[in-house]
């Protein structure tokens, strides 16, 4: 072997050990032999790992190699940066107004909770589930790994503001994604039940959950029959759904429960975040507000647009500092904040869709969230909040026979958790959709949780007028 430089032996004794962590990070002792090919790159070069380079004549290669290699070389890195460190991410909504606005971008540490081994690990840098422009997908099914998650600095806790997986976004017609199919199903499915009533014949007296499987069958038959309008059904796996953003209120184990508008975990009032938004109800003396107003009072021209009722009558998003700041203008008559009540009549308004769980978007639960290794009695009646969890997340086969309970073919009347789950929220609470319309975040949904927004863009300014938010650079983002 010829003399090799001390700095070589410096380069490859970092690399060795920058290697050797990784390996004992992911867990995987079959890749230490990998420590020999660091061994040969930085010092016995036997085999010429950059033989595309190489010329006869020894001569520098060609631009056009060398610009392959450099952009090679970035997606390689790209996406083992997105994989194991931090991604961006990009707030596209407004469901967390004021905490984290619409345009802001984000940095998302992955080690804050650890990062996941990717379901599917061919695919290609910095694009979710399909490539723009082609409609196709964006990764290769095969091969599809197991759920495992690296060792990170922390977990999901009460209050923080996590990036995850949309759960209910596994299966989607591509040309309707928003809301889910099954709500949509769901939907359609109540609609055709009212004007065929055949379509539920013999289902008179069953229970909830029979009832909502059958609205769904007749919805999803409905949007396959019509892939005009809804596009292709297309399967997606946990990794490759759609990116949602929301703010942890509830972890595994908690029971929560929404009191007029008001958190509770466990039977305690919950302190609210800074920056909490509701729709307040406001009445004027006839006047307008101008757009100048609404930009004093942070409001968005998307909710500009839809607030007005009637003449001196709005609904308006507004957190309670600006509520309390526009009762002090002499043409405000009044102003009080909205709240959904539980519909008196049977009608039911939020997840689990059931008769018998009769809650709305501020007056909701108790609800436990279940935790790994707990168990709870299954009935007819709770089946509903928990057949995803057993069937969709959990992966077993679930059936009804005569109100009875099979599990994997055995009868059952429990059920012990495999994962944790969590209740995720929108600041901004009347313009969010999250758990209360969709149910429990499982643990293997989790992508990260966001640190910093590195930039900030509004939509409703020009370039000169205000679009980059200067003041949200480098913002570190605090849950609490």
């Amino acid at each position: 072997m010829p003399k090799v430089s001390l700095a070589r032996w410096i380069r490859f004794s970092i690399a060795a050990l920058v290697y050797v962590l990784w390996v004992l990070w992911v867990g995987n002792y079959w890749l230490l032999p990998g420590v020999a090919i660091v061994f040969d790159v930085y010092i016995t070069k036997k085999v010429p790992w950059d033989f595309w380079k190489r010329t006869k004549e020894g001569k520098k290669p060609a631009a056009w190699i060398e610009w392959v290699d450099a952009l090679v070389f970035a997606l390689v890195a790209v996406y083992f940066i997105n994989l194991f460190l931090f991604q961006n991410y990009k707030i596209p909504t407004s469901s967390l107004e004021k905490s984290l606005l619409v345009g802001d971008h984000l940095f998302v540490s992955k080690v804050s909770y650890g990062p996941r081994i990717p379901n599917t690990p061919l695919s290609f840098p910095l694009l979710q589930n399909t490539v723009p422009g082609l409609n196709t997908k964006s990764y290769v099914e095969w091969p599809q790994w197991d759920y495992k998650r690296l060792k990170g600095f922390g977990n999901v806790e009460n209050g923080d503001i996590v990036v995850f997986n949309f759960p209910t976004g596994d299966t989607v017609p591509v040309k309707s994604v928003n809301p889910d199919i099954y709500e949509q199903a769901r939907r359609i499915g109540v609609s055709r039940s009212y004007t065929d009533k055949s379509l539920m014949n013999g289902l008179e007296s069953a229970s909830e959950w029979e009832k909502l499987n059958r609205y769904r069958e007749l919805g999803k038959e409905y949007i396959m029959l019509n892939s005009e309008d809804y596009g292709e059904v297309v399967y997606r796996p946990v990794d490759r759904r759609d990116n949602y953003v929301k703010r942890c209120v509830a972890i595994a184990g908690e029971t929560f429960e929404i009191r007029h508008n008001q958190i509770y975990i466990n039977g305690g009032k919950v302190e609210n975040p800074d920056g909490l938004q509701h729709f307040y109800h406001v009445l004027t003396d006839g006047t307008a507000m101008n757009s100048r107003f609404l930009d004093k009072m942070e409001i968005s021209n998307e909710d500009a647009g839809r607030m007005s009722v009637a003449p001196g009558r709005y609904i308006i998003p507004l957190t309670e500092e600006k509520a309390d700041m526009m009762k002090t203008y002499p043409f405000i008559r009044q102003i009080q904040m909205d709240e959904e009540k539980v519909d008196s009549t049977g009608t039911v308004q939020a997840w689990p869709y059931s008769k018998d769980y009769l809650w709305s978007r501020d007056n909701y639960g108790p609800l436990y969230v279940p935790k790994k290794g707990a168990s709870v009695d299954l009935n007819m009646k709770n089946l509903v909040l928990y057949d995803r969890i057993i069937t969709a997340y959990e992966g077993n086969k679930l059936e009804v026979k005569d109100d009875q309970i099979f599990i994997n073919g055995e009868k059952a009347t429990e059920y012990t958790f495999k994962m944790d789950y969590y209740f995720m929220m929108g600041d901004n609470r009347h313009q969010s959709a999250d758990s209360r319309y969709w149910g429990f975040v499982p643990e293997d949904h989790v992508v990260g949780r966001p640190i910093l927004v590195w930039l900030s863009l509004n939509k409703d300014k020009s370039w000169l007028g205000g679009k980059i938010r200067f003041d949200r650079f480098f913002k570190w983002v605090v849950n609490e």
